[in-house]
């Protein structure tokens, strides 16, 4: 049987495949199998960065299998399969290192609402992007509703659902949706190279800097701003905030301990 989820860490960083290729359809087993990883890996040393893509050329992942949606009773769509989406996805947005999607072809439904639950988006110029749900019946169940709005704005994120329409990389990329459009054929290598860049920075400023960008989110300003002291406080007793300083005058590159 194929493993639908794989994982190769290199260099401090951790690919991740969704493997359900052609359009890797997001199935409850691939649900579970990425939501152990994802515990496994925020406790590995060794993956200080994560990028998530989708094995094959033709999709990212094309949203849920429908074949697994047909049969369930209407209240057992959300207990057998939005519940353990939403579980997961929050994983990845709640991740505490740094995350990057490497999208080519298609991110659709649940698939593109996996992709922005990363903290970085990296597509390719001939990508669509798009949530149709609204076109079987129903609406964006796994958080695109909240994490999609936040990146692109209520007038935009209504017209997307509204109508279920995709969008292409320009597209996403002046929405504010995505952060970087490349030729094709190359977001994994641009993905991997930024991940390769941040692996090398101080893992524990990136991983409190996370935090903190998050704050904005999740409550007030002015609590946001009081615990992002408690964070700075934090990470300026860090080893690597006294390397960084050493390195700065001595005019060195730092030599992080990423702990």
């Amino acid at each position: 049987m194929m493993t639908p989820v794989l994982c190769a860490i290199e260099d401090g960083v951790a690919t991740v495949t969704l493997n359900n290729p052609p359009l890797n359809l997001v199935t409850l087993d691939l649900t579970r199998r990425l939501s152990e990883l994802l515990d496994s890996l925020a406790d590995d040393p060794a993956a200080r960065v994560v990028v998530l893509t989708g094995a094959g050329e033709r999709a990212f992942s094309a949203g849920s299998d429908v074949k697994e949606i047909r049969g369930l009773e209407p209240g057992a769509m959300r207990t057998v399969k939005l519940d353990k989406e939403n579980e997961t996805y929050s994983k990845v947005d709640d991740f505490p290192k740094p995350t990057i999607a490497a999208i080519r072809g298609l991110a659709l439904g649940g698939g593109l609402e996996l992709a922005v639950s990363c903290d970085l988006l990296v597509v390719e110029e001939d990508v669509r992007l798009g949530l149709p749900e609204i076109n079987l019946g129903w609406f964006p169940g796994s958080g695109g509703t909240v994490r999609v709005t936040r990146r692109v704005g209520e007038g935009r994120a209504k017209e997307m659902m509204f109508f279920g329409e995709s969008i292409d990389a320009a597209t996403a990329l002046h929405w504010g949706l995505v952060n970087r459009v490349v030729p094709k054929g190359r977001a994994l290598a641009e993905a991997g190279a930024m991940a390769r860049r941040l692996a090398a920075q101080g893992n524990v400023a990136l991983q409190l800097c996370k935090r903190a960008i998050d704050l904005s989110f999740d409550t007030t300003e002015n609590q946001a701003i009081a615990e992002t002291l408690v964070l700075s406080d934090e990470v300026f007793r860090t080893a690597d905030a006294k390397e960084g300083a050493r390195a700065f005058f001595a005019k060195e590159q730092p030599r992080f301990t990423h702990r």
